[in-house]
């Protein structure tokens, strides 16, 4: 999965989507979308499969002209002026998962896919996901396209040089909490003195939200970031540094990747999507590469939606492209060309989802992901939950790479939160 797919969102502009769409009532006149057999659809390089999108094009084509339209760009913004400016809007649009809560507030500007019978299919499709794309007020705004289960991707032969567990299955076994995580990075460090379990401690405070079942809002728009659970998610971020099993570089970076090629950052926590990060920053490791489960149990980052606006003259027939796009095997296919993993349950015993990986020395990476995926955890997600939580994230990294002291850290975070919530609206 591509960078601009997953890209944080910065706090300032949490507000953006509720004011640009608010703006828009139900009353206002539908602007121009779909005339006859044309159809818009726009989406993201590498939001959907290509192959599976032309192929849509072929067989809906006697009845509609499908114009698949690749958005380049900060593409929510180019939706909400989009909207906002009531002309030119798209049939279908494609939303990404970590906008997806900023759309729900204003579901009046999209069709309720259950008037369409979208119900009928909620059982084809993994339940936490399917809740994602529903409203407060029960309506269906999103339908799903991909997920992004985490996993532990390491070298085996690193692991079993420091004395680890190597094999996937016994590495999922013995590390799999969080303090035996820890451990085998301390035990990693005296017995291969340069070499680190984890980049940064990032991902670690990231993994261990995403691992609960709350974020930073609730559903009465109460600030919640400041309570334990996130607290405890921080303290564990924190605890990571002061061991000492995490290194100094920055994710990304040419020295980064050189270390991880030389087998000195032998070890990272990502989601499935990461599997072609890996192939594309590092391809001089491949064959060198196993994926276990993820300490602290399943969890889940990223991952999209399809939904029809207003717009559309034809929503019928728009919801039965959707349906056909992201039906299981085409989401198989969309996992093949572009990293998209299913959220299909049906579609991981599919032969093409169950080939040996060579750059994972063969390993069927299915087997770690499937199961957790339909093991994540489910949390209410708010519109508000980017904004109030980037100073947290902001500040863990300021603690993981410039020795920032842990608790002035979570001091200036909750000074920033409770600033911007006051402006948002939201109860602290």
């Amino acid at each position: 999965m591509r960078l601009s797919r997953r890209g944080l969102l910065r706090a300032g502009l949490a507000g953006t989507a509720a004011g640009a769409l608010g703006g828009l009532t139900a009353g206002c006149a539908v602007p121009t979308g779909s005339t006859g057999r044309n159809m818009v659809l726009w989406y993201w390089s590498g939001g959907l499969s290509d192959t599976v999108v032309k192929r849509a094009r072929s067989r809906y084509g006697e009845a509609v002209d499908l114009k698949a339209v690749q958005i380049g760009g900060y593409y929510r913004s180019k939706l909400i002026t989009t909207l906002a400016g009531r002309a030119h809007i798209p049939d279908i649009a494609g939303l990404k998962g970590e906008d997806m809560a900023s759309y729900l507030p204003n579901a009046d500007q999209f069709v309720d896919l259950r008037t369409l019978g979208a119900e009928r299919l909620r059982s084809a499709y993994l339940g936490w996901k399917w809740d994602q794309g529903i409203a407060d007020d029960g309506s269906m705004v999103g339908f799903p396209i991909d997920c992004g289960p985490v996993g532990h991707y390491y070298m085996p032969e690193v692991f079993e040089r420091a004395g680890l567990p190597h094999e996937p299955a016994d590495v999922s076994r013995e590390l799999d909490t969080w303090e035996k995580f820890f451990d085998a990075g301390v035990r990693m460090k005296k017995r291969l003195p340069g070499t680190y379990l984890l980049t940064d401690i990032t991902s670690v405070y990231t993994m261990a939200v995403s691992q609960g079942t709350a974020n930073y809002v609730d559903r009465e728009r109460n600030f919640i970031g400041d309570q334990p659970h996130i607290r405890r998610a921080w303290d564990r971020a924190v605890d990571a540094k002061r061991l000492g099993i995490v290194s100094k570089l920055v994710s990304g970076t040419p020295d980064q990747l050189s270390a991880t090629e030389s087998g000195r950052l032998p070890s990272q926590l990502n989601a499935s999507w990461a599997t072609s990060d890996i192939k594309l920053g590092v391809p001089k490791t491949k064959g060198r590469w196993r994926v276990a489960s993820c300490p602290g149990g399943p969890s889940n980052i990223g991952g999209s939606f399809l939904a029809i606006t207003k717009a559309c003259r034809e929503p019928e027939r728009a919801f039965e492209v959707i349906t056909w796009l992201l039906d299981p095997a085409n989401q198989a296919q969309g996992f093949v060309d572009a990293g998209l993993f299913p959220s299909t349950p049906a579609s991981y015993r599919m032969a093409k989802l169950r080939e040996p990986d060579p750059f994972f020395g063969g390993q069927v990476t299915m087997d770690v992901f499937g199961p957790a995926a339909q093991r994540v955890p489910i949390a209410y997600n708010s519109p508000f939950d980017v904004a109030l939580g980037q100073p947290v994230k902001d500040e863990i990294k300021n603690v993981g790479v410039l020795g920032k002291d842990p608790e002035a850290a979570w001091r200036d975070a909750m000074r920033k939160c409770r600033r911007i919530a006051g402006h948002l609206g939201v109860n602290v």
